[in-house]
């Protein structure tokens, strides 16, 4: 019967003959144990690099999740300190104030207006003098021609507002609507009968009102304006404030606008938008496109109404997005009782609710996104607007 012949493994013992035949077989066996040990070594090592590399990664996870929610709580601290310094602001305005006194305008004191008004340019200069508004916030060359048919009647500009066109409803200037204006102020106004230029002049301002949505007195004070002495905010913004690129409201971004219209500086940006920008489709803020938001609201441009004083006025308290880049009726549901009453969206948004909420966009984790371009925090933007700087990108 045949022998079998079993194969040699490298763990047998090598039989004398052989060894007898091939003297480095022992030494090549050797090796063999050496290099089998040193892969086994290897391996193990490379299992503890691995868990150890693993281990890294959760703690640098851990360790960047610990940042960014630290960074988050930081910025909401950053807004609520700004929010101080803006009520702050405004508070030290008004105690400049001192009491005040407003004359009641009656059916009377009005009929003498008109008698006066009659009576030539020495009666006009009485009327003026009479309501003491002086050139504050009225814009003779805006006035005349917004309305056409004042130029024909011989009478100036002013005196024509005080005696008609503020029963007609009709704006001194760009920077006062005085349908908002008489809104916001309509138990004084209906208790003294004064023209709303009137009242701003002897008491609104002084008090912080504003003449128009789109100036913030408290957001513009906040940045530290040397009014002169007895000044209102608005008139230090078109005397020297828009130059200067201070901003008169959250929503109004200077240098975002002026990169668009650089012929609008001597103007001043926001009074360049209001008469002209808005028309060209110019936009005053990342998150605000006038454009998209008559396309999605024609009942805003049917009105011939500008895009931005409706949404700060009326879109954003009727749940109106005011760009693709900001969905409103999202964010609200997303900040639920944050939102104080009263308060528009994206301004709030802007001042301190982006990182108050995980998702002011669908699908948006503003978390995420900040730690991914930690160097919008130190351009002092919010994460939507830093995106919507971007082109969405």
């Amino acid at each position: 019967m045949a022998r079998t012949r079993r194969r040699l493994t490298p763990g047998d013992a090598a039989p004398a003959a052989v060894e007898a035949t091939d003297p480095a077989l022992p030494a090549l066996l050797e090796k063999a144990h050496a290099v089998a040990a040193k892969v086994g070594r290897l391996q193990r090592d490379f299992a503890g690099a691995h868990r150890l590399a693993h281990q890294a990664q959760v703690r640098e996870a851990l360790t960047r999740t610990e940042l960014t929610v630290a960074l988050n709580e930081t910025l909401a601290a950053r807004a609520e300190l700004e929010g101080r310094l803006r009520e702050q602001a405004l508070a030290g305005y008004q105690a400049r104030g001192g009491a005040i006194r407003l004359r009641r305008h009656n059916r009377l004191s009005q009929a003498l207006d008109k008698v006066l008004a009659r009576l030539g340019p020495a009666g006009g200069r009485v009327v003026v003098a009479r309501a003491g508004v002086g050139r504050v916030l009225f814009d003779p060359a805006w006035y005349l021609a917004a309305n056409s048919d004042v130029a024909g009647s011989g009478v100036a500009p002013l005196v024509h507002y005080l005696v008609a066109g503020a029963r007609e409803g009709r704006d001194p200037h760009p920077l006062f609507d005085a349908a908002w204006y008489a809104r916001e102020n309509a138990h004084e106004l209906a208790a003294t009968s004064l023209s709303g230029l009137e009242h701003y002049v002897r008491a609104g301002a002084a008090r912080g009102r504003s003449p128009h949505p789109l100036f913030d007195v408290g957001h513009y004070l906040a940045q530290g304006p040397a009014l002169a002495d007895g000044e209102d905010p608005v008139s230090h913004y078109l005397r020297e404030g828009a130059r200067l690129g201070r901003a008169p409201h959250p929503l109004f971004d200077p240098a975002w606008y002026a990169a668009q219209a650089p012929e609008a500086g001597a103007a001043g940006g926001l009074l360049h938008y209001l008469t002209a920008g808005w028309r060209a489709g110019l936009t005053p803020h990342p998150l605000f496109d006038p454009r998209w938001y008559l396309a999605q609201h024609p009942e805003v441009a049917e009105a011939g109404q500008e895009p931005l004083t409706h949404f700060l006025a009326v879109g954003g308290f009727a749940g109106l997005s005011p760009s693709p880049w900001f969905d409103l009726p999202h964010y609200v549901a997303a900040r639920g009782g944050g939102l104080a009453p009263g308060a528009n969206p994206l301004v709030d948004y802007l001042q301190g609710g982006a990182w108050a909420v995980a998702e002011a966009r669908p699908g948006f984790p503003g978390a995420a996104y900040l730690a991914a371009r930690p160097d919008l925090v130190r351009a002092g933007l919010t994460p939507l607007e830093h995106w919507a700087r971007r082109g969405g990108r």
